[in-house]
C-alpha cells in the first residue's frame, strides 16, 4: 500500500510524504539510504510512547548513526529512549519525506520489548518521560493522520500474529 499526503512542517515548509508498506520491504530497505526510524513498541500489550520536548508524545525513534542498518538503529534508539530491550522486531513500512531542500527516509517497525530496569532519562537528555498506553487510545497522544492509522493497524496485525504463533 502507498499513502501520499502533504503537510506544512514546524519550519513552514511544505512536506510531501509517501508511505510504503507493501512489497519486498527488506529488499528495498537493504539498498535504501534512510536517516531514521520510529518503533511501535509493545510491552505486555501496551504501546510505549516517549515524551519528546519538541513534538510531545510519539513512538521512540531517532537518527541512524554511521554504519548502522535500520534494525540496529531501531534497537539502539529504543534502548536509549525507553531503557527497554528489543526482543522481536519486524518492519512495518517506511516513509519518504520531500521538502524543497531535502529528501529523507525513515522506517517504521513493530517491536516487542521488555524493560532493562526503571526508566530514568534518555542519555541524550531529550526524553525525560515514557508512558505505556492502551494502543486503542494512541490518538489521545499523537495523530499522524491516515499514515498513522495504517501504521497502527499493521502494528496490531503483526503483534497479534507474533503472539499467536
Amino acid at each position: 500500500m502507498i499513502i501520499k499526503s502533504t503537510y506544512t512542517n514546524k519550519s513552514g515548509q511544505l512536506v510531501k510524504q509517501s508511505y510504503y508498506d507493501e512489497g519486498d520491504l527488506d529488499g528495498v530497505l537493504n539498498d535504501m539510504d534512510f536517516e531514521g526510524t520510529h518503533a511501535f513498541c509493545f510491552c505486555d500489550r501496551k504501546l510505549v510512547l516517549v515524551n519528546h520536548p519538541k513534538v510531545g508524545w510519539i513512538p521512540p525513534g531517532g537518527h541512524r548513526e554511521e554504519g548502522e542498518n535500520y534494525l540496529q538503529t531501531t534497537e539502539r534508539e529504543v534502548g536509549e529512549e525507553t531503557n527497554m530491550k528489543v526482543l522481536h522486531q519486524e518492519i512495518i513500512g517506511y516513509s519518504v519525506f520531500e521538502t524543497p531542500t531535502k529528501i529523507s527516509k525513515q522506517t517504521r517497525s513493530l517491536c516487542i520489548v521488555e524493560p532493562y530496569g526503571e526508566f530514568v532519562a534518555d542519555p541524550d537528555g531529550e526524553i525525560m518521560e515514557i508512558k505505556l498506553i492502551d494502543p486503542l487510545e494512541y490518538k489521545k497522544y499523537f495523530d499522524w493522520g491516515e499514515v498513522g492509522d495504517r501504521i497502527m493497524q499493521r502494528a496490531m496485525e503483526l503483534l497479534n500474529n507474533h503472539l499467536n504463533k
